[in-house]
């Protein structure tokens, strides 16, 4: 292995280690949704991985012949079973998904089931086709009737953590839910067994997504900004609405956004004035900071010095560098002027002017923004650049396709099928239509083909 992959492999780890709750590894659903995939989706995953499993074939108790796949997803919706959740198992207990020459022994014993730690593994349930089944059934009973088992969910437990940094080599864990409940029941392990599967999880079955997009775990109500690979998690519902529409929070697993490691929090509404605690004064416009130079020009611009809220060097330092604001500072925040002679419509923001050639603008990025009607002689005082685009984060397609794309990273992206966009929670009634010409300026990015990692 080269240095530099054990590097970023070490990396990953520390990572998913600095992520991993072992109070809550996965929600409820991801054990019990059992159409999450079918059967050509599983086909599709065992190929994908490379392992023993996309050609392996046995005998089930009736004598028929299946695939490791057919065998998975019957299980899986016979005993009302995630198909996601048994691979994920499969490969935490055996390796049998992407290991290429298994020992019997593996596949004997696929899932783990009715072999204790100590040894002395019981030949009832010996077989590939009884270790799913088993497995299968014994996680439908935890969730089914959790109060029959050890752990259950909202209760504290202490585990032996071998890799405990603290005096006394354990950790103390309160399962979240009936699912985090039921992996310590099958597997009483919080680092030798449970992080194995967390980290599994994430590897296979988290979904990616882009910079802009609004996240909110399943059953709870913080909303989170992916922002440069991290979350960032918005304090207030004003910091939240005063920039974006929350009918674009996208509802996702909660085990999509531990993947994340976690940013700045965005704690000020749009358009706040703050003061650093050096004492400048700033104004914070979508992702930039805009210092006064001097307390004259703070008071020429016209702003109340009772409306500034005092800010840590954490807030300040998360939003980028703006142009300083003078004396002679003109639209500090931002402002659609209109060319009383052509009707030209521009965006005016820091000296420059951007043409908005699409109305669509106008009531979406723009929407409820006054418009400013001047001379021609003072747009000509701004510098011209680059028409109005939407950032990252927006569904968008054109007036003459039915391509949808997601502007990611300033590119276009389109996907690959209504399957993919569906299953990443986007919603059909938050694509925007444009021009051509507007969506031309964007440069073609990969297309988004599935909603799931893949190394």
């Amino acid at each position: 292995m080269s240095f530099i992959l054990c590097l970023l492999l070490t990396a990953k780890v520390s990572l998913a280690e600095d992520n991993f709750n072992p109070n809550y590894i996965i929600g409820d659903s991801e054990i019990l949704d059992y159409t999450a995939m079918d059967l050509e989706d599983i086909k599709q995953f065992l190929r994908d991985r490379g392992g023993y499993l996309a050609n392996y074939s046995c005998a089930n108790p009736d004598g028929k012949t299946m695939t490791a796949a057919e065998i998975i997803y019957d299980r899986a919706v016979t005993n009302l079973v995630n198909p996601k959740f048994l691979l994920v198992l499969l490969q935490k207990e055996q390796s049998l998904i992407e290991d290429t020459s298994p020992k019997q022994s593996q596949l004997d014993w696929a899932a783990g089931y009715g072999c204790p730690d100590g040894g002395g593994c019981n030949s009832r349930w010996q077989g590939f086709w009884k270790q799913v089944n088993s497995a299968s059934l014994q996680f439908r009973d935890y969730m089914d009737n959790p109060r029959l088992y050890t752990f259950k969910a909202g209760e504290t437990y202490t585990f032996t953590n071998p890799y405990s940094t603290t005096s006394t080599g354990t950790t103390i864990v309160t399962p979240y839910n009936k699912a985090t409940a039921a992996l310590y029941n099958y597997t009483p392990h919080v680092y030798n067994g449970n992080f194995n599967f967390y980290n599994i999880w994430q590897r296979y079955f988290t979904r990616e997504y882009y910079d802009g997009a609004l996240l909110q775990a399943e059953g709870e109500s913080g909303v989170w900004l992916i922002q440069n690979g991290k979350k960032r998690p918005f304090l207030t519902k004003a910091a939240l609405t005063s920039r974006f529409d929350p009918n674009k929070v996208i509802v996702v697993n909660k085990s999509d956004l531990d993947k994340y490691p976690t940013g700045a929090s965005i704690k000020f509404q749009n358009y706040s004035l703050v003061r650093s605690p050096r004492g400048t004064v700033f104004l914070l416009v979508d992702d930039k900071r805009h210092g006064f130079a001097s307390t004259e020009a703070f008071r020429k611009i016209g702003y109340n010095p009772e409306e500034i809220m005092d800010a840590g060097w954490e807030d300040i330092n998360s939003y980028l560098e703006g142009k300083p604001l003078t004396a002679t500072s003109t639209y500090p925040a931002g402002a659609l002027l209109q060319d009383k002679k052509t009707g030209g419509i521009y965006w005016v923001y820091e000296g420059t002017k951007a043409p908005v050639w699409d109305a669509t603008f106008l009531k979406t990025k723009f929407k409820g923004k006054k418009i400013i009607p001047v001379t021609g002689k003072e747009l000509a005082d701004y510098a011209t650049i680059n028409p109005v685009l939407f950032g990252d984060g927006e569904l968008v397609k054109s007036t003459n396709s039915q391509a949808v794309y997601l502007i990611a990273d300033g590119q276009k992206r389109s996907f690959a099928s209504g399957k993919a966009f569906e299953d990443l929670g986007y919603k059909w009634t938050n694509i925007i239509t444009i021009s051509p010409k507007i969506l031309y300026f964007y440069p073609e990015g990969a297309p988004i083909t599935e909603a799931t990692n893949k190394e």
